[in-house]
């Protein structure tokens, strides 16, 4: 049963009256798009994928998934392999996250080295039931891509919490070889700003999980060495953008304070000094959305879309996408089964024109890349999650 509701902004949704997930239909769909030449197909490539969190394309073809609970999977030849990859470790789960994000390290072909976070629990304090951080862990992919051998921590973020919640962590290798990672909110209200603390921050790390020196806080006493910048909610997606070398990163707010950012190294981002959004209980998380010393959001929204993974398109086969941003969306002013991928279009000022995809399948999306051959591959964290693909049609 759906019925139609009108948001504050005068977007129209059709949602499931019940709230429950919506059954992904078989497919394929097609789209004529707001750019004229762009009419596209989207197809399911597999399903039964249990809450994906993360992707990774190998060079073999394959896909290797992070499902959140803790397992590793293969899409193989084009379909999901039954057989779990072996070798992932203990993985807390509580909230938006376990396991989460999986990249491939950049000498993958010769070291066969995949990085991953995760949710690493330890015994509580006195008076608590719950006691975790995010952890960056590696290990090696075997050639028969049956197993993670040889796994091990390489850099555990000092953001221990007693809240079950607040998760969600995202890894992308820069191009000189360092990697950043992002260590989320945790419900933590006190420690976002606070420069002894990973909680809200995002932090640069080289690949055995040792400081880079020329880290902005390496020398100043008082900061963690880690941090690159600090004052983020949640970042849930990190890209580079492709003409300015730029990073970017969306992060996921409270209802009405989620964001894409331009980091600048050493830059404070104001969680939660500033911001848009109230707190789920309709409270303002800040009287002023900016304040002197603190960086503006490159984009924002009002309602919240959940923001997630994303990635600027740089194939062959949308030309007229190109540098375009595509940014996942779990649900739209906390209304359930209201994710869609969202296009934003830029000319050299700023945006210029967002575009809702995706929005009638009613997925929670929760990454979009781009893939080797040019494609937009869409990742739906739902319990039988699927991974859609996005192709021009003449």
């Amino acid at each position: 049963m759906f019925r139609t509701i009108t948001l504050a902004v005068g977007l129209v949704i059709s949602v499931v009256a019940n709230a429950q997930p919506v059954v992904l239909g078989e497919g394929p769909w097609y789209y004529e798009t707001a750019s004229p030449t762009a009419h596209i197909k989207v197809s399911v490539l597999a399903r039964g994928i249990t809450n994906p969190w993360g992707m990774a394309f190998l060079p073999s073809g394959n896909i290797l998934i992070a499902e959140k609970a803790g397992a590793f999977r293969i899409i193989r030849n084009g379909e999901l392999d039954p057989a779990v990859v072996e070798g992932s470790p203990e993985v807390q789960v509580a909230s938006s996250g376990g396991l989460m994000d999986v990249v491939l390290h950049p000498d993958f072909n010769e070291n066969r080295l995949v990085y991953f976070t995760y949710v690493k629990n330890d015994t509580p304090p006195a008076g608590a039931e719950y006691y975790a951080t995010t952890v960056m862990a590696r290990g090696r992919l075997n050639e028969a891509e049956t197993a993670i051998e040889n796994v091990e921590d390489v850099f555990m973020a000092d953001a221990w919490g007693t809240a079950p919640g607040g998760h969600g962590s995202r890894l992308r290798f820069a191009p000189d070889g360092t990697v950043f990672m992002s260590s989320p909110f945790r419900r933590d209200m006190e420690n976002p700003q606070n420069p002894l603390s990973d909680v809200s921050k995002l932090l640069r790390l080289n690949d055995d999980g040792s400081i880079p020196a020329d880290n902005p806080f390496v020398t100043r006493e008082g900061f963690n060495p880690q941090i690159w910048s600090i004052g983020h909610r949640a970042i849930e997606g990190i890209t580079f953008h492709p003409v300015t070398g730029e990073l970017w990163a969306s992060e996921h707010g409270p209802q009405g304070g989620d964001e894409v950012n331009i980091i600048r190294k050493g830059g404070n981002y104001g969680w939660p000094e500033v911001s848009y959004g109230r707190d789920y209980d309709g409270t303002r998380v800040s009287q002023v959305p900016w304040a002197e010393g603190m960086i503006q959001p490159e984009l924002f929204w009002v309602p919240s879309i959940a923001t997630s993974g994303m990635t600027f398109y740089t194939g062959d086969k949308f030309p007229q996408w190109q540098n375009d941003l595509f940014v996942g969306s779990m649900m739209t002013a906390r209304v359930p089964a209201t994710g869609h991928v969202e296009r934003v279009e830029f000319n050299e000022i700023g945006e210029v024109k967002r575009e809702w995809l995706l929005e009638d399948l009613h997925q929670r999306i929760r990454d979009v890349q781009q893939g080797p051959d040019g494609l937009l591959y869409v990742l739906t964290e739902e319990t039988d999650g699927a991974l859609l693909v996005i192709e021009p049609v003449e």
